[in-house]
């Protein structure tokens, strides 16, 4: 099998630390391993498949015979690098935002729309963490009725905010079992024992920037230009996998049966709709593994053809750094 000269640009970051532990898990045909840091990193060194890899500078150099690069950094490293990773011939995997409503760079979520992939000129983009989960989830609903429609909650974990939210989160709790005042660093407010309903800053008509992004990006991957979404964002204190309640609308009436069969037979999604049972998705049961778990499956009460679930997913993986490697894996199959 060929062998491939992967580049991770932000390293050392949550997310580009998770690329290089799932890399190893799904054998990905890395030849060689370039991870990407700023200079305050640069020099030390990281695991992969037991070796010490040693982390370089990321500069507009660093690119040169590298096929792959993983994109694992802010906005503005991304946007200020993507023209070299270009130039020198690799494909650019970005998980920021800088890129995906460009209308030449495809936004893929593998199980929805792969053959999008074959549309890049060098840069693909990875969808936000709840969108990509959401529409893992719906997409089969999508396949028997178009959806007209969504309304949806997403209910977003500390460590969606970084690895200083899980920190923030634990040690806040800490204080105030003793009695003690927290002092918010990461977040606005004390998010131990709370709920934040605000995630990014305000974009239109009161929506957040995290909110229209389950709207804008939803139209590009689904292929449904006149798709509408009123959407929630909620930062909760979980530690990791977001959740999502969704209600989509269709033209035309899908039973609970059809959905529950549809996403039963989804790639990407499990099952879990048992209520009398009590069985149905939580962040602990899917953090640390790469499936959407779909539940909660049931009418709409406020629409005849509406269909009502709940899902969950593991933010940093399927949400981040699964998808952006099932695209690179996309892209040496294709």
């Amino acid at each position: 099998m060929k062998q491939y000269t992967v580049a991770i640009l932000g390293a050392t970051g949550a997310v580009g630390q998770e690329m290089i532990k799932i890399l190893q898990e799904r054998n990905f045909p890395v030849g060689k391993l370039v991870p990407l840091a700023s200079a305050r990193s640069a020099g030390k060194t990281l695991k992969f498949r037991g070796e010490d890899v040693t982390i370089q500078l990321a500069c507009e150099e660093a690119f040169e015979g590298v096929d792959i690069v993983l994109g694992a950094a802010e906005n503005d490293v991304a946007k200020a690098m993507a023209p070299a990773i270009v130039k020198a011939g690799a494909v650019f995997v970005d998980n920021s935002s800088a890129f995906r409503m460009d209308p030449n760079v495809p936004l893929i979520v593998p199980e929805v729309n792969p053959e999008d992939v074959k549309g890049h000129k060098g840069i693909i983009s990875n969808p936000n963490c709840s969108t990509i989960i959401t529409i893992t989830a719906v997409n089969a609903l999508n396949s028997i009725a178009p959806i007209r429609t969504m309304t949806a909650s997403t209910y977003q974990a500390v460590s969606g905010a970084g690895a200083g939210g899980p920190v923030e989160l634990m040690e806040q709790v800490e204080a105030l079992s003793k009695g003690e005042a927290t002092q918010p660093k990461i977040f606005p407010y004390q998010i131990a024992f709370n709920l934040i309903p605000q995630i990014g800053g305000e974009q239109v008509d009161g929506y957040t920037s995290e909110e229209m992004k389950m709207q804008n990006e939803g139209r590009k991957i689904m292929h449904l230009p006149d798709l509408k979404v009123t959407c929630t964002c909620v930062r909760v204190p979980v530690v990791r996998s977001h959740s999502i309640s969704v209600s989509c609308h269709f033209d035309t009436p899908v039973t609970v049966e059809q959905a529950r069969q549809a996403i039963a037979n989804a790639p990407g999604c499990k099952l879990m709709d048992d209520l009398q049972n009590k069985i149905y998705p939580m962040p602990l049961e899917t953090t640390d593994q790469d499936i959407v778990f779909v539940g909660r499956i049931r009418p709409d009460l406020t629409d005849p053809c509406g269909i009502s679930l709940w899902c969950c997913g593991d933010q940093v993986r399927k949400g981040a750094a699964t998808n952006a490697i099932q695209i690179a894996e996309l892209l040496i199959e294709k």
